[in-house]
């Protein structure tokens, strides 16, 4: 192979000209290669000059990633897959009848010190309205957070806005289904708060009528639970507007208190005056009106004759317990006093005016069989 010669610049202005030419064609010495850049460089030139048709083939690739890159992002956000950061106030929080009537407040500041530390860590639920502005479909106890930190701190940019994910509900039904879903999993309501959504929905016209409505929005509910709710229903339909802590009303109280409605059709006004003319001012009040209520007016019934002792009740003698009624003593009164007695060794009976009750590992069921038999027997010779 031929030896590689090192050649110097010529003299004059030929050596000049050279000189002057970029890095890669001469130097102070140049090898015989770099004086053929199109066959042995690696680099192009600096000064290389790219054909036009390389310039529309690169924009129109950058255009079509961007445009690709853009539908992808509006997909998402479609979607429901993209988290958006939206303004507070841009966020209407009475777009729907909401189905939460008061937020507890130690859990709600339980929240607020959350947000307050770690920030918010769930989007609340939005749907795109006129105007720039979202309505709330789910998350208002995040949005009230918010908005008292940002009361609070007007400073803190971190409660300046909310993280939200766009929903696109078909219909105003779907919307409603969205929030009532999203309270049953993340934080239960009570069963008024469920029969007042299942009513407002009806009312403002998202539903044919309460029906319907409680049948579309607890669809994945047991039928017992939707019978419980449709029970507060017969409430909200007539003490709503004078209830002050309806969702404070436990469910056996309420569904005793529907019954007593439903039996009495004089209850409803009488409840209402009450409460109006006297408004309580606490739910444990309010409760005790309502617990009232549910009771026989057995005062304002007609005296009849006086009951017998309890020692005077003939229990039947077919052997029910094993035990007569002598083993309560003459007077009635077992060791605990007046009104008890024992019947057997594992059988307790306490009466009061109005009132027996048996108690002990000794009712069984075949014992509740006969004893219920043996009152229907005695009531109907009366």
């Amino acid at each position: 192979m031929a030896k590689r010669k090192r050649l110097t610049l010529p003299s004059g202005p030929v050596g000049d000209a050279l000189g002057a030419l970029p890095d890669g064609f001469a130097g102070a010495a140049p090898e015989t290669k770099a004086m053929f850049p199109l066959g042995v460089a690696r680099h192009a030139p600096a000064h290389t000059i790219v054909p036009p048709i390389a310039h529309v083939a690169g924009d129109a690739a950058v255009a079509a990633a961007l445009g690709s890159l853009t539908d992808e992002i509006t997909a998402a956000r479609d979607g429901g897959r993209l988290i958006q950061r939206l303004p507070l106030a841009a966020v209407d929080a009475g777009y729907l009848v909401r189905d939460r009537l008061l937020a507890d407040e130690g859990e709600l500041d339980t929240l607020i010190a959350s947000i307050r530390a770690r920030g918010q860590q769930v989007p609340i639920e939005v749907v795109a309205l006129a105007g720039g502005s979202f309505g709330l479909i789910s998350g208002w106890r995040r949005l009230t957070a918010l908005r008292r930190l940002q009361a609070e701190a007007p400073e803190d940019a971190r409660f300046a806005t909310v993280q939200a994910i766009l929903r696109r509900p078909e219909t105003a039904s779907d919307a409603y289904l969205a929030m009532v879903e999203e309270n049953e999993i993340r934080v239960g309501l009570s069963y008024y708060e469920r029969a007042r959504i299942v009513a407002r929905a009806a009312e403002v016209g998202v539903f044919p009528d309460a029906v319907v409505a409680l049948q579309r929005l607890f669809a994945s509910a047991s039928r017992t639970r939707r019978s419980k709710i449709g029970s507060f229903l017969r409430i909200y339909a007539a003490l709503d507007d004078q209830l002050r802590f309806p969702a404070a009303i436990p469910e056996r109280l309420g569904l005793a208190l529907s019954r007593a409605l439903d039996a009495d059709t004089t209850l409803a006004p009488r409840l209402r005056d009450r409460l109006r003319k006297t408004p309580p001012a606490s739910p444990e009040a309010e409760l005790a009106v309502l617990e009232r209520a549910t009771r026989p007016a057995a005062a304002a019934k007609p005296q009849g004759p006086k009951a017998p002792a309890p020692a005077e009740v003939a229990m039947p003698d077919a052997g029910l317990s094993g035990a007569g009624p002598s083993d309560a003593g003459p007077s009635g009164a077992g060791p605990s006093g007046p009104g008890n007695a024992t019947i057997s060794p594992d059988i307790r009976m306490e009466t009061a005016l109005g009132r027996i009750t048996l108690s002990g590992p000794g009712i069984t069921a075949h014992l509740q069989a006969r004893l219920i038999s043996w009152l229907r027997d005695e009531v109907g010779r009366e």
